[in-house]
């Protein structure tokens, strides 16, 4: 697949826009990983290829108060290696299609989807972009005992709380030279 901006663009829409969500790319510029998650968290890099990203209306006041990193809490790099756990590929892909829709209220966010095929494969066009050597890493506490749970089969679970809101669930992207910041809130 050639993945574009229009690609990317268009993937992105269909997936995320009608969920609270945060989706945002940004360089890597760091041997550690998580500096550069960090980095995109507190939204001081750009998308290294200029393309668009999500990120909730919800947000700005937070961020124009003084809080950069809002919805986060403040983290370190530390804080993000200790909540977070790898995942596959494979894995990254369901997480990612199970984001599309408000995970903690819908029994079965995916699986019982008339366009379950379509959305799986706009989770697989947003993770392209990272190539294939890439690795993935997750807040949720189905990845504590297995790098490859079925976040088809089984209800979503949150995990390691990285804001103040009610339920976060988080997927990481890292590459050679790019990180991907997936991230889904249920703030009700």
């Amino acid at each position: 697949m050639n993945l574009d901006s229009n690609t990317w663009e268009a993937a992105l829409l269909r997936l995320l826009e009608d969920v609270y969500t945060l989706a945002r790319s940004g360089p890597r510029l760091h041997e550690d990983w998580a500096e550069d998650v960090l980095a995109v968290m507190e939204r001081s890099v750009a998308d290294p290829r200029g393309w668009s990203g999500r990120d909730s209306e919800t947000f700005k006041a937070g961020r124009e108060a003084g809080y950069p990193f809002y919805p986060f809490r403040t983290l370190t790099a530390e804080d993000l290696h200790a909540g977070l756990r790898p995942i596959t590929a494979g894995a990254a892909v369901e997480l990612l299609a199970s984001l599309a829709q408000e995970w903690f209220f819908e029994d079965s966010p995916v699986r019982s989807r008339e366009d379950r095929d379509a959305v799986l494969a706009d989770a697989r066009t947003l993770l392209d972009r990272f190539g294939p050597d890439a690795a993935f890493w997750t807040s949720s506490e189905l990845a504590r005992t297995c790098d490859a749970p079925d976040f088809l089969a089984r209800e979503l679970e949150g995990g390691h709380p990285f804001t103040d809101f009610m339920m976060d669930l988080g997927l990481i992207a890292v590459s050679a030279d790019e990180v991907g910041v997936f991230w889904s809130f249920n703030a009700l």
